[in-house]
C-alpha cells in the first residue's frame, strides 16, 4: 500500500513539473570576469534544490558525528538507570515474597547504581524507596543495628529531597517499626512530626491508637479512636465496643473521687450516655466513697431501665448495689417500680432490696434479697453482698440463728 502511495506521488510530481516547467524558457546567467555561464531556469532550480538537500544531509551528519560522545554517555546513563529500576523492582518483588535477604541485596544494588551514576543523584524518590525497602527487609530480619543505620539515611534523604509522598510513607513505616519494637514513645514522636493532613489519615490514626494504648495514654487513645470511628475505620459494633473500653480505661486512671469527677466530665456526651461506662464510673465512685455522685450518674439509666438490654440492666443494677449507702427516699419509688416492672431479674431485685434495706424497709428488702442471693444468674460478689445484707437485717431483729445461716450462705458462695 505504501508503494502505491509513493508511485501516485511521483506521477503527480511529474505531471506538475511538466505543466509548470515544460514551457519555461527562462535563463540564469553567471558572470565572473571574462567568463559567462548560462543555465536554463529549470536546471538551476533542480540544482538549487539538490544542493540544499545535500547541505542539509551534510550538516545532520556532522551533528551526529560531533554529538556521538554525548549520546554515548546518555545511553550509558539510561542503561544504568534501567539497571537501578530493575534492581528496585526486584527488591520490591522479593520483599513481598518474604525473601528479605534477597530484597535487601537488591535494594542495596539499586542504591549503589544510583550512587555511581551522576545523572541519578537527583532522583530522591527512587533513592528513598530503595532505602525503605532495604530498611524494611532488615526489620523483618530483626537486624535492628543495620536497620537503624538505614533509617538515619532515610531521614537525611527525606529532609533534603523533594520526594514528599515517599517521605510520608517512610515516616508511617518507621512508626510501625517502632511499634513492633514496643517503643511507643518513638512511634508517637514520629507520628507527631507528620504534617496535619498526613496525621489525619486512617493508617496514621490506627498507628497512633496502637501507640497510645501501648504507652498507656487512654485519653489520647480515646480521642484517636473517636476520629477513627468518625472516618468509619471500624464497623459500628467494633467502634462502640472500642470506645466503651477506652472510656472505662480513662475512668480507671483516677486515683480519687475528685479526679474521677474530672475524668467523667471530660468524656464525650456519647460516652456518658453509655450504660456500661456509667456503671463502671458509679462503681469506681462508690469505691472512693462518693456515693452521691455514683447515684446521680446512674439515675438517668435507672429511670429507663425497662428499655435497656438485659446485660446493661444488670450492670446498672449491680453498680447501684455498691452505691446504696446514704440513699435518699427519692430512690424508693424508683426501686419499687423497677422491682415490679422486672420481677424476673435478680440484679434488679438485689439493687431494690439494697435500697429498701438502707431505708430500713426490712420486710420488702428481705424477699428481694433472698431471691437475688439464691439466683445462680448473678455474679458471686453480688450474691455474697445480698446474703451479708440479710445477715445484717437478721442481727437488727436479734435473730442470731438466721444471721448465722445467712453468713454461712455468703461464705459458701465461690
Amino acid at each position: 500500500m505504501r508503494g502505491v502511495v509513493w508511485l501516485i506521488l511521483i506521477f503527480t510530481a511529474a505531471v506538475v513539473a511538466a505543466t509548470v516547467l515544460g514551457r519555461n524558457d527562462g535563463l540564469v546567467t553567471f558572470a565572473w570576469g571574462a567568463w559567462r555561464a548560462e543555465l536554463s531556469l529549470n536546471l538551476f532550480v533542480v540544482l538549487a534544490i539538490g544542493a540544499t538537500v545535500a547541505l542539509m544531509f551534510l550538516l545532520r551528519g556532522l551533528d551526529a558525528l560531533l554529538s556521538l560522545p554525548r549520546r554515548a554517555g546518555e545511553w550509558r546513563a539510561l542503561q544504568r538507570e534501567r539497571g537501578a529500576q530493575a534492581a528496585l523492582r526486584e527488591a520490591l518483588a522479593e520483599h513481598f515474597g518474604a525473601r528479605y535477604s534477597r530484597a535487601h541485596k537488591a535494594a542495596r544494588r539499586a542504591l549503589a547504581i544510583q550512587d555511581d551514576t551522576p545523572g541519578l543523584a537527583d532522583d530522591d524518590e527512587s533513592r528513598l524507596l530503595a532505602q525503605v525497602l532495604a530498611a524494611g527487609s532488615l526489620h523483618r530480619l530483626q537486624d535492628t543495628a543495620r536497620r537503624d543505620e538505614m533509617v538515619q539515611r532515610i531521614d537525611k534523604t527525606a529532609r533534603s529531597g523533594s520526594a514528599r509522598i515517599a517521605a510520608e510513607g517512610a515516616s508511617l513505616l518507621m512508626a510501625e517499626w517502632a511499634l513492633d519494637d514496643r517503643d511507643a514513645e518513638q512511634a508517637l514522636r514520629l507520628l507527631s512530626s507528620l504534617p496535619p493532613g498526613v496525621a489525619r489519615r486512617t493508617q496514621a490514626l490506627r498507628l497512633r491508637l496502637r501507640a497510645a494504648r501501648m504507652a498507656q495514654r487512654p485519653i489520647e487513645a480515646l480521642n484517636t479512636a473517636r476520629l477513627l470511628a468518625k472516618h468509619q475505620a471500624f464497623s459500628p459494633d467494633a467502634a462502640r465496643g472500642l470506645l466503651r473500653t477506652l472510656a472505662i480505661e480513662v475512668l480507671e486512671t483516677a486515683h480519687d473521687a475528685e479526679q474521677l469527677r474530672r475524668e467523667w466530665l471530660a468524656l464525650d456526651a456519647a460516652d456518658r450516655r453509655d450504660a456500661p461506662v456509667a456503671a463502671r464510673a458509679a462503681a469506681l465512685a462508690a469505691g472512693f466513697g462518693a456515693h452521691d455522685d455514683a447515684r446521680s450518674w446512674l439515675a438517668p439509666f435507672w429511670d429507663r431501665l425497662g428499655s435497656m438490654a438485659s446485660d446493661e440492666r444488670q450492670l446498672v443494677a449491680i453498680a447501684l448495689c455498691a452505691a446504696v449507702p446514704g440513699v435518699g427516699i427519692d430512690w424508693l419509688p424508683r426501686a419499687e417500680g423497677a422491682a415490679s416492672a422486672l420481677p424476673g431479674e435478680p440484679a434488679v431485685a438485689a439493687a431494690a432490696g439494697m435500697v429498701f434495706a438502707e431505708r430500713q424497709l426490712w420486710g420488702k428488702a428481705r424477699r428481694l434479697l433472698e431471691m437475688a442471693g439464691a439466683s445462680p444468674a448473678l455474679d458471686a460478689a453480688t450474691r455474697r453482698r445480698c446474703w451479708r445484707q440479710l445477715a445484717a437485717l437478721a442481727r437488727e431483729e436479734s435473730d442470731d440463728e438466721r444471721a448465722t445461716a445467712c453468713a454461712r450462705a455468703a461464705a459458701a458462695i465461690d
